[in-house]
């Protein structure tokens, strides 16, 4: 599925140090539709700095988002609100890669190799159930 950013370019500052700056709001995984429904409730949603007191608020939709212009009392300001596809990220963390196949753990019946098989007859055992003869014993194998 595609990525797509979620831009907001708006005029910040006042006088003659007013100019324009970009933002990535946020990346949605998606529909290019699903990307404007997104972009569309924040448009409605944003409340910039300037002006202090807005006179007018007009939002309007074009073909890869929204314009949101402010009247202010002397001068007015703008927000471009735009759905764009990331293509490349420098910054973006790597993908995750699928996890390996992990070896099945063998049985904890299962008899390493080199090891020879307990003996199949129960050992006899004390009436506290510990067995008269320990399983260790006797096996080639130990140290």
């Amino acid at each position: 599925m595609p990525t797509w950013g979620l831009i907001a370019e708006m005029t910040v500052g006042t006088g003659d140090r007013k100019h324009v700056e970009a933002y990535v709001l946020t990346h949605v995984e998606g529909s290019r539709d699903e990307a404007l429904a997104e972009l569309e409730g924040r448009a409605r949603r944003f409340t910039p700095e300037h002006p202090r007191n807005p006179k007018r608020r007009r939002l309007f939709r074009n073909g890869d988002g929204f314009v949101l212009v402010i009247d202010g009392s002397w001068q007015s300001y703008s927000a471009r609100f735009t759905v764009a596809e990331l293509l490349e990220d420098s910054a973006a963390p790597p993908p995750k890669r699928e996890p390996e196949p992990q070896p099945q753990p063998e049985p904890a019946d299962a008899v390493p190799p080199g090891i020879p098989p307990m003996p199949s007859d129960p050992p006899t055992r004390y009436a506290d159930g510990v067995p008269v003869k320990p399983a260790w014993l006797g096996r080639s194998d130990l140290p």
